[in-house]
């Protein structure tokens, strides 16, 4: 069966730009809201929290003879009310725990539900402190501008590798995976009270790299296409170079999510939200460049037509190219 994708890009544009205006919607509204004050429900990377580190004592006989299990420790901190902690173990008998402000009671009994399942600590190594968010802040600010310089490095790159257009578009739909990715986690903050932290940026620089690639797959397709067959319309090369590569992009999707769910699933609270995130961003990745990213294409091209300017700039690619090969 093969796809006509352009008979129907109105339909994927509305249905891209209906889920952009949702969660542009939900990042306003978790703005106004009082309790988050922010697009996306920061984590404690951005707004700070407590960190205690115990360390067992192992001056007591058969306190420390077997290894600390973390899913007990998990466990511990979830009847607590503190399952979305960051848990850490620090050597062979430490732990270290990231959560939010708690007070002297709340550290208290969460020190005493640890004792009773992994021994007990050792007061002397015990460490309890508060810590600000401006490590937080200066992640999240290295993440954006990571974002930004990647950003501008895919353009510069796919505009000499192609053409000016086909950088545009592909951004195009770069910002699509990015603000979709945002968006959903912006109504998970405001239905589930899901939070994002510093690995968030990192899933959204992962999300870039991933959907560029199949966009780029794609654009040489259709590059190779243009070149041998330009009599061709622009719509059928663009539904053609889709329908050799669809195979190939649910393939590299399918099994890159396949590992993604099994982290989702099993691999603790701390990863969790980086794993959907991923999930999220690699699924819509593939939608963009299959429906956005070569739809937008056919459709400028469909528009500007065999200008003069176009077929020179053209076949100095196309020379370009028989020189490279």
């Amino acid at each position: 069966m093969k796809l006509s994708i352009n008979k129907s890009r109105s339909l994927w544009w509305t249905v891209s730009a209906a889920v952009i205006l949702i969660g542009i919607i939900s990042m306003a509204i978790s703005w106004q809201n009082p309790e988050i004050r922010a697009p996306l429900r920061p984590g404690l990377d951005f707004i700070g929290g407590t960190r205690l580190q115990f360390e067992r004592d192992c001056r007591q006989p058969g306190n420390c003879d077997q290894p600390i299990d973390i899913t007990i420790v998990r466990e511990a901190a979830q009847s607590q009310g503190l399952g979305d902690s960051s848990i850490q173990i620090v050597g062979e008998n430490g732990i270290s725990i990231r959560t939010k402000d708690l007070d002297v009671d709340q550290r208290s009994n969460l020190q005493t539900a640890l004792s009773e399942k992994v021994g007990t600590f050792d007061p002397q190594q015990n460490q309890i402190d508060s810590v600000g968010p401006t490590l937080g802040r200066e992640l999240f600010r290295s993440g954006l501008v990571a974002l930004i310089v990647s950003f501008v490095g895919i353009i510069i790159y796919l505009t000499f590798r192609f053409q000016l257009d086909y950088a545009l578009f592909a951004m195009t739909a770069l910002f699509h995976d990015v603000l979709i990715t945002a968006g959903v986690f912006s109504i998970f903050g405001l239905v589930l009270g899901t939070e994002v932290d510093s690995l968030f940026i990192v899933a959204l620089l992962t999300i870039v790299g991933f959907s560029v690639n199949d966009t780029v797959v794609i654009y040489d397709r259709i590059r190779e296409t243009i070149q041998i067959n330009p009599q061709l319309p622009i719509a059928d090369i663009v539904d053609n170079a889709v329908n050799q590569t669809l195979g190939r992009s649910i393939n590299t999707t399918l099994t890159t999510l396949l590992s993604l769910i099994a982290i989702f699933l099993f691999g603790g609270e701390t990863l969790r939200n980086f794993a959907l995130a991923l999930i999220i961003g690699f699924s819509v990745g593939s939608y963009s460049s299959l429906f956005i990213a070569s739809t937008l294409l056919a459709w400028w091209r469909e528009i500007k037509g065999k200008s003069p300017v176009l077929a020179s700039i053209e076949a100095i690619d196309g020379s370009n190219s028989s020189q490279d090969s």
